[in-house]
C-alpha cells in the first residue's frame, strides 16, 4: 500500500478538542463550536488528519457531556447544529476530517428514553434500560460496584426497583441487549454520518452489555497491586461489562459506516480486559476499524519495558486489528507532569512527541500536548469532576487536564475567553501559549509541526512494520519498516546521559536528532535514522 491509496485514517494523527476548553466564542466562560470553527487553522497547521471532538450534545452536564440527553442536538452552552454544520465545513476545507464522540452504555437520567422507561414497567420502553426488583430485605440486586463510587444501582420509586449506573446515578445503563436500542443507535449513528461526519469515537463501549443473570462480581485477588480508592477497585469485573454479545453488534456499526464512503471508528476500551477485547473489538476487518487503549495514559512512568509491551501487544497479523495510541486526554493527567521528572522538561517533551509519532498505528494528540501543557492543581473548590469532588483527594482530578487552551500570552485568561473560564489557566501556562511558542522556532510548537511532517514523508513511520531492537532500563530501540524503507527510533527515556549505538552505526543516516551528539544521548534525547542506500 502507498501513501497516496492508503485509507486516511490509517496511520492518522488526530487531535483531540474538548469542546469546554478549546475556545470561547460568547464570554460565558466555557468553550463552543464557534470557538473551534475559528481556531480551525491553527489545528490544521499542525498537520494532523482529523478533530476529535468530545461530546457537544444536549446534556445536563452532570458528566460533562458524557451523559447525553439527546443524540440528534446541540447543547446550547455549545451553540446550535447550524455552528456544528459550519464546523464541518470549515474543517473540510482545510482538509480536516472531523470524528464525534457516541456515548452508547448509557444515556442522561433526563433522556426522554429514560423518563418513558421510569415512568412504569409496561410502557414502550420498559426494557430499554436495566431495571430489577430489590432483594428480599430491599438491598440492590447484585453486588456491582459504580466506577464513580458506591453501588450500580439506584431505587427509583415510580417503578418501585432499582436501575443500573456503571458510572454516576444520572447515568443509566442502557439495556444494550434489546434490539430496539441498537436500532436506535444505529439511526443516531446515521443521523451524523448524513450531515458530514467522517468517524465516531465510541466511549467506553466495553460497557455496553452485561450479564442478564446479574451474577455477583467475584472479588478482585488483595495482591493484584491495583490501588483500592474506590469499591469498584475490590471486584473483578467479569459480569457488568464485556458480555460477548458486543463484537456482533460492532460487526452492524461497520456494516453502516461501510455504506458510507471513506468512514472510521474507533472504540474507547479501558480495564484489566482490555488488550482481549480491543483486538476482539476490531477482528477480521468487519468490527470496528481501531481501538484506543490506555497503556499510556495512566502510566506514572515513561520507560522503555511500558512502550515495548504495548508494541508487542499489535502484532503485524492477519485478523489482528489496527492501533490507537495516545499520551494525554480528557480523562488522564497531562503527561509532562507524570513523566518529565528531573531533567530538562523541554527535552523530554520533545524526546516523547517523536516516539508517539514513531509507534505503528492511529495517534491523538490532546489539545494543548503541541505546546506542552502542564496538569493544572485545581484547588477543592473550583473543582468540578464529580468523580474528584465524591473521592477527594484520593482521586486525582481529570479537570486538572481540562483547563482552557493557551491562545494569548498577555490576554485575559490566556485569550480564551473575556469571562472568568469554567476551570482557572494554569499558573505557568502563559509562557507557553500559542502566540509565544509561533515567534520562537525552537519551541514545541514547530517541533510538532517538524514531526508530523517527518512521520507523513516516511512511509515506514506512516503505516510501516514496527520491531522492539532494544528495551533495557533506560533506552528503547525500535526499528520501523516499509517495502522499500527501514528507520530506526532510539530514545533515551532517563534524565541522565546514555550512549547506545546499533551493530552498525555507520549503516544509518540521523533524520531527525534531540539532545544527541551521535550515538551518545543526553537525559531524553532522541534520534530517528534511516538506513543508508534506502529513501
Amino acid at each position: 500500500m502507498t501513501l497516496t491509496d492508503r485509507p486516511w485514517w490509517h496511520g492518522a494523527t488526530i487531535y483531540q478538542i474538548y469542546p469546554r476548553s478549546f475556545a470561547d466564542s460568547n464570554g460565558d466562560g466555557i468553550g463552543d463550536l464557534p470557538g473551534i470553527t475559528a481556531h480551525l487553522d491553527h489545528v490544521a497547521s499542525l498537520g494532523v488528519e482529523a478533530i476529535w471532538l468530545s461530546p457537544f450534545f444536549r446534556s445536563p452536564m452532570a458528566d460533562f457531556g458524557y451523559d447525553v440527553s439527546d443524540y440528534c442536538d446541540v447543547d446550547p452552552i455549545f451553540g446550535t447544529i447550524a455552528d456544528f454544520d459550519a464546523l464541518v465545513v470549515r474543517a473540510h476545507a482545510l482538509g480536516l476530517k472531523v470524528i464525534v464522540d457516541q456515548v452508547w452504555a448509557h444515556t442522561s437520567d433526563q433522556h426522554p428514553w429514560f423518563v418513558e422507561s421510569r415512568s412504569s414497567r409496561d410502557n414502550p420502553k420498559a426494557d430499554w434500560y436495566v431495571w430489577r426488583d430489590p432483594q428480599p430485605e430491599g438491598s440492590p440486586p447484585n453486588n456491582w460496584q459504580s466506577v464513580f463510587g458506591g453501588p450500580a444501582w439506584t431505587w427509583d420509586a415510580r417503578r418501585g426497583q432499582y436501575y443500573m449506573h456503571n458510572f454516576l446515578k444520572e447515568q443509566p445503563q442502557v439495556n444494550g441487549h434489546h434490539p430496539a436500542v441498537q436500532q436506535a443507535f444505529l439511526d443516531v449513528a446515521r443521523f451524523w454520518l448524513e450531515r458530514g461526519v467522517d468517524g465516531f469515537r465510541i466511549d467506553a463501549i466495553n460497557f455496553m452489555m452485561f450479564d442478564p443473570d446479574l451474577r455477583d462480581n467475584p472479588p478482585a485477588p488483595l495482591d493484584d497491586g491495583i490501588p483500592r480508592t474506590r469499591p469498584f477497585d475490590f471486584q473483578l469485573h467479569q459480569y457488568n461489562q464485556s458480555h460477548d454479545a458486543i463484537p456482533g453488534f460492532l460487526e452492524r456499526v461497520r456494516a453502516l459506516f461501510d455504506s458510507y464512503d471513506a468512514r472510521f471508528t474507533v472504540a474507547e476500551v479501558g480495564g484489566a480486559d482490555s488488550d482481549r477485547e480491543m483486538k476482539l473489538f476490531t477482528a477480521e476487518g468487519r468490527r470496528l476499524h481501531s481501538a484506543y487503549g490506555f497503556d499510556f495514559l495512566y502510566a506514572p512512568t515513561l520507560t522503555p519495558g511500558i512502550v515495548a509491551e504495548a508494541i508487542d501487544k499489535w502484532p503485524e497479523q492477519d485478523g489482528v486489528g489496527w492501533p490507537s495510541w495516545a499520551f494525554e486526554n480528557h480523562d488522564a493527567p497531562r503527561a509532562i507532569s507524570r513523566w518529565a521528572g528531573q531533567g530538562d522538561p523541554r527535552a523530554f517533551a520533545r524526546m516523547k512527541m517523536l516516539l508517539l509519532a514513531s509507534l505503528r498505528g492511529n495517534i491523538f494528540l490532546y489539545y494543548g500536548e503541541e505546546l506542552g501543557l502542564t496538569q493544572v492543581a485545581v484547588p477543592f473548590e473550583d473543582l468540578q469532576d464529580p468523580e474528584a469532588i465524591a473521592n477527594w483527594p484520593q482521586t486525582l482530578s481529570r479537570d486538572g487536564a481540562r483547563t482552557p487552551m493557551a491562545w494569548r500570552s498577555d490576554a485575559a485568561n490566556l485569550g480564551f475567553s473575556t469571562a472568568r473560564p469554567w476551570l482557572p489557566v494554569g499558573a505557568d501556562h502563559a509562557a507557553l501559549a500559542v502566540d509565544r511558542q509561533e515567534r520562537d522556532p525552537h519551541a514545541l510548537l514547530h517541533w510538532t509541526r517538524e514531526t508530523l511532517a517527518l512521520r507523513k514523508r516516511h512511509p515506514a513511520l506512516l503505516t510501516g512494520d514496527i520491531r522492539v531492537v532494544a528495551a533495557d532500563a533506560a533506552m528503547l530501540a525500535i526499528e520501523r519498516r516499509a517495502s522499500d524503507e527501514t528507520m530506526l527510533c532510539v530514545f533515551n527515556l532517563s534524565p541522565e546521559p546514555q550512549r547506545w549505538a546499533p551493530e552498525q552505526p555507520d549503516a544509518w543516516r540521523p533524520v531527525v536528532e534531540n539532545a544527541t551528539q551521535g550515538w551518545h544521548f543526553d537525559g531524553y534525547g532522541a534520534l530517528i535514522a534511516t538506513k543508508m542506500g534506502e529513501a
